[in-house]
């Protein structure tokens, strides 16, 4: 795992398994908590998208929360790697401004500055080339454009990336470092979850 490289599996697998399940039990309840708490990070600071981007969408949870609270949006697009995420996500809700496909985030299978909003949520940590997903996520971000990056992010981490996690950017000072080599420009930091999940705002 060197270079910021994880094996080309990327979990994909293990997140195809899990989908039917996801949204279930102890750690489905975690993840509906951090999305929320991302979709009031991300509206504090656009409260009008017309079209947006979920990196990682899993199931569509986030998506659906947006699609909520977003009724003149015109577009919220979900793209995750694990096919069985999107089977999932495909079924639920009957929104027709919500669509999801499979792939990843370093290879983006849209136009330049399409999206006014991109977020991503507990995806980050598992990207095959993060440095190469930011600047995907730049590249369909529309100038000005608003990007809400939520993961692990905690100086608490640090011990893991001596090991398992060698080459992942998990720390505030990593990921800032990062963003401003994709050309963006970090806005706020924020504490979402317990000490180790925080989100980051960023913008073109």
């Amino acid at each position: 795992m060197e270079n910021g490289l994880v094996p080309k599996y990327r979990d994909v697998e293990a997140f195809h398994d899990r989908s039917a399940n996801y949204e279930r039990g102890w750690r489905g309840k975690m993840h509906h908590d951090i999305a929320l708490r991302t979709v009031d990070v991300a509206l504090s600071i656009d409260t009008t998208p017309q079209r947006v981007l979920d990196v990682g969408c899993g199931t569509g949870f986030l998506l659906r929360l947006l699609a909520e609270r977003l009724p003149d949006a015109e577009e919220l697009v979900g793209i995750d790697a694990a096919q069985g995420m999107i089977d999932v996500a495909k079924t639920m809700g009957n929104d027709p401004r919500l669509a999801f496909s499979t792939g990843t985030a370093e290879h983006l299978p849209f136009p330049d500055a399409w999206f006014d909003l991109v977020v991503s949520t507990t995806s980050f940590d598992h990207w095959e080339n993060q440095q190469a997903g930011l600047a995907e996520c730049a590249r369909v971000l529309r100038p000005g454009g608003h990007f809400v990056l939520t993961d692990l992010f905690s100086l608490w981490l640090v011990p893991t990336l001596l090991f398992g996690h060698r080459g992942r950017a998990r720390t505030r000072h990593q990921v800032d470092a990062l963003m401003r080599a994709s050309r963006w420009r970090v806005i706020t930091w924020h504490r979402l979850y317990a000490v180790i999940i925080g989100a980051v705002v960023a913008t073109r």
